[in-house]
């Protein structure tokens, strides 16, 4: 009876472990050229581009047949690739990778610090914080699948690795994307210009008639007052653009407000343009 039990137990461990072997064997891996290892399902392979999804999610990404190095399907397969040499025009003409480096980074969102302009010159930075925490309030409403960095943690980062606002612009948005940890990086500007004033005038006056006992004029006085202002109105427009972790800008799009204002108000401009960009989720 005992050896009975050491059989069946034997048996059930071969086959825990076979099951476990072919479970690793169903993915795909891609090995990169820049050292990267992906797991998933291979959908589709043209010319220029294999079509890839992750294990456990259903988007699907494109990654240029120039960046990879070795393939190996799930069946064993061992396809290799050798990587030639393209011209710059040709290299721009390229698909996006949507492919997150390294894996750590993927779905994850940063927002930095909008820049603020007023009539063609540098603006207040606390305007330009204040749009990026407006941006983090509605997309954090709208992101489901992806997590966003607060503000807070995002600008503590970059002032402590000296990406301060004077500098930021050394920095290349895949730096940047290393340096948070994150796969997209939004970036905006928000622009502010003097339009036209509203002139108002008002005036008011007053006249009293003395008059004696016979109702005879005896005297009159009289005075008045005027009052004038002006309200400045101003255009408002932001820009807002988004790049992934390889540098690529994936979404450029302006939008200036319909009506211009006595506050200088960005937030229909913005909520626009955040409703149209692809990270955003109804």
């Amino acid at each position: 009876m005992k050896k009975l039990y050491i059989i069946v137990l034997l048996a059930l461990i071969s086959s825990l472990g076979f099951s476990q072997n072919q479970s690793a064997q169903t993915s795909d891996v891609i090995q990169k050229t820049n050292g990267e290892e992906l797991k998933g399902k291979i959908v589709r392979v043209t010319d220029k581009e294999v079509t890839f999804v992750y294990n456990g999610e259903t988007a699907e990404y494109l990654i240029n047949k120039s960046d990879i190095s070795r393939i190996t399907h799930s069946s064993g397969r061992v396809e290799t690739f050798t990587s030639s040499g393209s011209s710059a025009q040709t290299r721009q003409q390229d698909a996006v990778t949507m492919s997150a480096t390294p894996a750590d980074h993927h779905n994850k969102i940063a927002i930095l610090p909008f820049t603020f302009i007023m009539d063609s010159q540098p603006g207040a930075l606390a305007i330009g914080q204040k749009a990026q925490q407006d941006t983090y309030g509605i997309l954090s409403q709208h992101s489901a699948g992806y997590t966003i960095l607060d503000p807070r943690t995002t600008n503590a980062t970059l002032i402590t690795a000296g990406a301060t606002p004077d500098k930021i612009a050394s920095f290349t948005m895949k730096q940047l994307c290393d340096l948070l940890g994150v796969e997209y990086i939004i970036d905006g500007t928000v622009t502010q210009s003097k339009g036209y004033q509203t002139a108002t005038n008002s005036s008011y006056g007053n006249t009293n008639v003395k008059r004696d006992d016979a109702e005879k004029v005896k005297g009159v006085s009289s005075y008045g007052s005027s009052n004038s202002s002006a309200v400045q109105r101003y255009d408002v427009s932001v820009s807002l653009q988004i790049y992934m972790d390889n540098n690529a800008n994936i979404y450029n799009q302006s939008h200036k407000a319909f009506m211009s204002n006595t506050d200088g108000s960005y937030s229909g401009p913005l909520e626009f343009l955040l409703k149209r960009c692809p990270l955003y989720r109804k």
